[in-house]
């Protein structure tokens, strides 16, 4: 029974104080971008604000990442515009629950497994552009503001940063205790009210909710049609939706030290939306800045993203005319920080440190999410530049070189050549395989006995099979008795499944190698 305690309390709130505490400041940092996430996506805000208390709920009990912080984000807003502008919320509402559904499936099916493909240049590609696009979405509360605002920016970063040092220093523990965003937004609301500053509140952002949500059922007719029009769009959701959950994981993962189960965290995801869209509020999935937020303000169980989503309901139900109130320059400053805490600054020095193709995919990804604002077709971009640089790498690490035996005599006087040996070391698959056939100078071997000895050397495909055969039928063709040495068991399986001209002397290769 105690072993069952002590792993249900590390797994929820290794630190009740601090997960309470962590969790707020997260919901403080979800409510600027969740209200401006819902103008994307042309919904009232009330639409993404109970979006994201209903998704961090359920996401905090069926989610594999503890501390991890999901809600209505960024990139699902702008996947699902066009679908609220064609044909409404209830259409959008039902996306999501096909999203969900999708969602569900695949992390039944275990597919999480395919975010390995992703890279860690990716990976960083997509933190930094994230971080970028955090910054970006603060600039219309600066642009065009007048010194009141950018008085009150400075001393909210100075309290955010500064209050932690200062607490340190003199060891006040209250100062290190309470989480100074938290600090900055008490001190900045208190301080705008008292001086009676004209400055921008959170209720000018927009209507904000007074009520709870409720169940419903998404208002469209059960038909093909309706599917018709939900389908891609659903797909779009729900792929975006995985893609930025499980790369968030991952960066949570590395900040704690600590494994997550993706394919929890998929399937978690998927029932989140569902409950959402039942809810009346549109899908979402992890949010990485809130997440890096949250840790870093030491959060480290699924108590922190339960109280993340509670926190948000009371300030926008209960404690509604306080939070109207909060002037939106204190969030901007928690943004701010956010996004400076996001971004991987060690990266651009590693810029210059690692190798060039790498660095390559890096940027591709940075600068193609940050011009789409579209993490997913950043991310894309990233992978597929990553496996063309690395099939490019890997294509030319094969070597073939060639070795001749002595000419000699026959019994009749006549001249006899020698064997030649082709040594084959390296991958042959669809990228290497034409410099594979080129290594062969068919017409300098014409007449000899020839031997292809590929012990160092691995067919991947059935490109790479395609080779051996061209080069095999064109050493026959000038007249050459072939022997292919050699081949790993992985490889001549290939070759024999594939009804390979080279699959008899294959065999002959494997008993005598």
């Amino acid at each position: 029974m105690s072993t069952t305690l002590n792993r249900l309390r590390a797994e929820w709130a290794p630190s009740i104080p601090r997960e309470l505490l962590a969790g707020a400041v997260a919901t403080f940092a979800l409510i600027p971008e969740v209200i401006a996430f819902s103008f994307v996506a042309g919904v009232d805000p009330s639409v993404g604000l109970f979006a994201s208390f209903v998704i961090s709920i359920v996401i905090a009990f069926t989610g594999g990442r503890p501390a991890m912080v999901s809600a209505a984000a960024g990139s699902v807003a702008l996947v699902a515009a066009p679908l609220v502008a064609s044909h409404g919320l209830g259409h959008l509402l039902a996306a999501g629950l096909l999203a969900g559904a999708v969602q569900v499936a695949f992390g039944l099916m275990k597919l999480g497994v395919l975010m390995r493909f992703v890279s860690s240049s990716v990976r960083t590609g997509f933190v930094n552009a994230l971080a970028i696009l955090i910054f970006s979405a603060q600039l219309p509360h600066l642009v065009g503001a007048g010194p009141a605002t950018w008085v009150m920016l400075a001393l909210g970063l100075a309290l955010i940063y500064g209050l932690p040092w200062l607490g340190q220093r003199l060891q006040v523990r209250a100062l290190t205790a309470i989480p100074s965003p938290l600090i900055c937004v008490v001190a900045l609301t208190v301080l705008a009210s008292g001086m009676g500053l004209p400055l921008p509140t959170v209720a000018d952002l927009g209507k904000l909710p007074d009520s709870l949500p409720f169940f419903s059922l998404p208002e469209v007719p059960v038909s093909l049609d309706t599917l018709r029009i939900i389908l891609l769009p659903a797909l779009a959701i729900a792929m975006v939706g995985l893609l930025e959950s499980v790369l968030t994981a991952s960066v949570v993962d590395e900040m704690t030290d600590t494994p997550s189960n993706k394919n929890r965290e998929c399937t978690g995801l998927g029932l989140a939306n569902i409950a959402a869209s039942c809810f009346g509020g549109i899908a979402g999935c992890g949010m990485i800045g809130q997440a890096v937020s949250n840790v870093k303000y030491g959060g480290r169980g699924r108590l922190s993203t339960l109280f993340a989503g509670v926190f948000l309901l009371i300030l926008m139900v209960a404690l509604k005319d306080w939070v109207s109130k909060v002037p939106v320059i204190a969030l901007v400053a928690i943004m701010v920080m956010v996004s400076a805490e996001t971004f991987d600054w060690k990266s651009l020095g590693a810029l210059v440190r690692h190798p060039r193709l790498s660095s390559a995919a890096m940027l591709a990804t940075v600068v193609v999410t940050i011009a789409t604002h579209n993490l997913a077709a950043g991310v894309a971009v990233g992978v597929v530049l990553s496996g063309v640089f690395f099939a490019f790498k890997v294509s030319h690490m094969l070597e073939v070189r060639v070795h001749d035996e002595g000419d000699g005599a026959d019994d009749a006087g006549a001249t006899a050549l020698g064997q030649r040996t082709w040594r084959v070391s390296g991958q042959v698959f669809f990228a290497s395989a034409d410099a594979f056939i080129e290594a062969f100078d068919v017409l300098g071997a014409e007449g000899r006995a020839v031997v292809i000895d590929v012990t160092h050397a691995h067919f991947w495909d059935i490109t790479a099979v395609a080779a051996l055969d061209k080069v095999v039928e064109r050493l026959r063709h000038h007249g050459c008795t072939v022997h292919v040495l050699g081949l790993n068991e992985a490889s001549a399986v290939l070759i024999d499944r594939m009804g390979s001209d080279a699959a008899p002397v294959s065999a002959q290769g494997r008993a005598g190698g």
